[in-house]
């Protein structure tokens, strides 16, 4: 016979407004309120979430890389 536990259950953590801190409103998931929700999405517009790279300027435009005198022939 051999020694089983029961199945792990997960466990719903209650889920915090990214913005503000507050509980989460199904309605706006994973946001309290519409304002919290506008609020974020005025940072992704401005830009203001950035993932940091080693890249400069420029270097993903595989238009303008080396060789390329950006003429047209």
């Amino acid at each position: 016979m051999t020694d089983r536990s029961p199945p792990l259950r997960a466990v719903r953590i209650e889920a915090k407004c990214p913005t503000c801190g507050s509980p989460a409103d199904p309605k706006y998931r994973p946001f309290c309120r519409k304002r919290c929700a506008d609020i974020d999405l005025g940072r992704w517009l401005k830009e203001g979430y950035r993932i940091e790279t080693n890249e400069g300027p420029g270097e993903d435009d595989p238009a303008g890389g080396a060789g390329s005198s950006g003429q047209p022939s």
